[in-house]
């Protein structure tokens, strides 16, 4: 976007924030423990000997829940994407809000500099009754 003063800095701003490349990811961070349901297993009868942690990103695709397990290893970089994801959605609706300001702007300013705004009753044309008025005895 050309960084002229006709574009409003926030609007810069933003645009600059969003063309920032980044790895990100959509969902949601999920730590999961598990009962594995083998007979003679300790997580069967001691609910603090689950196993786990189990990372996984989770989200929804197309109305079905999807999700990816990642080694416990990498749930720091996972949680950096997710972050990332979620900040970048923020900037996207804060983009939104101010560019349809400038266009609330842009829409007030046209108005106002329209001759037919400057006078009280600018049309000339009258408007006419097209139907007859109906009685109020009825």
């Amino acid at each position: 976007m050309p960084d002229t003063p006709a574009v409003p800095v926030p609007v810069r701003v933003l645009s600059r924030r969003l063309a920032a490349s980044r790895p990100m990811r959509r969902g949601s961070l999920s730590v999961r423990y598990v009962k594995c349901n083998k007979a003679g297993c300790a997580c069967a009868a001691d609910p603090d000997a689950r196993h786990g942690p189990y990372t996984s990103v989770v989200r929804t695709v197309a109305g079905q829940t999807r999700s990816r397990l990642v080694p416990a290893a990498q749930a720091d970089l996972l949680r950096q994407q997710v972050e990332a994801g979620q900040r970048f959605r923020q900037d996207v609706a804060a983009y939104w809000q101010v560019c349809e300001a400038w266009g609330d702007a842009q829409l007030d300013a046209a108005q106002a500099a329209s001759p037919e705004a400057a006078e009280k009753g600018g049309s000339t044309t009258r408007s006419t009754r097209r139907s007859s008025p109906r009685s109020t005895l009825s």
